[in-house]
């Protein structure tokens, strides 16, 4: 199982050096790497503290959700946790998708909580995040519209954000409705399949259909908690919507390190809409994120910013939030793992 994990990690990080290869080549290289040397460095560390300020935001969400499930974490350890989860999530295909279990069993190892109540803990938050990040999208696209004319590629993001600001939320209604029968078809399903997977893990005791059973229902019994608690959400949901506006104001500022100013709206539609290809097999969405980045760029600022300078913006800003994460969460994760062994 580990060396299937390592294998798809492998192809992932593969795969992106190959995207990294062809924006780089259609850019070029050699302007690209002017404009990052040319870069003002004032503005290349205030992209780092805006970095930061998105993941101590994200991480105090992430400590609302367990407080609201009866877990206590200090701010400085959420900090931690949430920089460890961004490293699963970065090393991990299909990012958060396939960064969530382990990032679960993260929350478990530095807190009392069940495996099942940090899986619930950070599958809301991630949840969570979407609400703050399509309504910015849908106010900057609005704001943008009614200042110039929207070409082609930016009209299909807007209404991409469109559909996802109508169909997700009806998603999630109808599936709240319905929770107890998803949780009933969920161990119906699962309960063979882990019981399966079990038998080909070394040092561990196959599972009773009864504990299965059990740990599926606190999870979905968190879920219900948390869903259920007004005063979190809101509270979760403004520390989301001020991690979000800290990315945006990173890119901002990475703008402004290559000398090129864009107008905040823009920002405001296209880091979200940047972030939803996340879901690729690339991990952390590296490579894709920055090709997503950059077809709206181009399209949204047009010829006042060169091309050269809009992927020189993206580097910098993409490299403080994909690399700075992993680092820290890259110790978080050597320490337990080291004090779990």
């Amino acid at each position: 199982m580990a060396r299937e994990n390592l294998r798809a990690t492998l192809l992932g990080f593969a795969g992106a050096l190959v995207v990294f290869a062809v924006l780089f080549s259609l850019i070029g290289v050699g302007d690209l790497v002017y404009q990052l040397q040319s870069a003002d460095p004032r503005f290349v560390a205030l992209v780092i503290v805006a970095t930061l300020g998105w993941l101590f935001a994200w991480g105090l969400a992430l400590r609302t959700v367990l407080s609201v499930l009866g877990v206590e974490l200090s701010a400085v350890k959420s900090f931690l946790v949430f920089s460890g989860a961004m490293f699963s999530n970065n090393i991990t295909p299909f990012g958060q998708a396939g960064g969530e279990p382990v990032t679960a069993l993260l929350i478990s190892q530095s807190s009392d909580a069940e495996y099942e109540t940090g899986l619930a803990a950070i599958a809301s938050v991630d949840t969570l995040n979407f609400v703050p990040s399509i309504t910015l999208a849908l106010v900057g696209a609005v704001y943008f519209a009614t200042e110039t004319t929207l070409g082609q590629s930016l009209e299909l993001a807007v209404i991409g954000v469109v559909v996802l600001a109508t169909a997700v939320p009806g998603l999630v209604y109808v599936g709240w409705q319905r929770r107890y029968q998803l949780e009933h078809k969920a161990v119906s399903v699962l309960t063979p399949v882990i019981r399966r997977v079990a038998e080909f893990v070394p040092r561990v005791s196959k599972p009773t259909a009864e504990s299965i059973e059990g740990r599926i229902s606190r999870f979905f019994a968190a879920i219900e908690r948390v869903a259920t608690n007004p005063r979190g959400l809101v509270l979760a949901v403004s520390l989301s919507a001020a991690g979000w506006l800290a990315q945006m104001l990173g890119l901002w500022f990475a703008f402004h390190a290559v000398g090129t100013p864009v107008s905040p709206a823009i920002l405001l539609f296209v880091v979200p809409i940047g972030a939803i290809a996340g879901v690729t097999p690339l991990p952390g969405g590296a490579g894709g994120i920055e090709s997503v980045l950059l077809v709206l760029l181009l399209a949204a600022t047009g010829p006042a910013v060169t091309q050269s300078a809009i992927l020189a913006a993206i580097v910098i800003y993409r490299g403080a939030v994909y690399w700075l994460p992993t680092l820290i969460g890259g110790v978080v994760v050597s320490v337990l793992g080291l004090n779990n062994t």
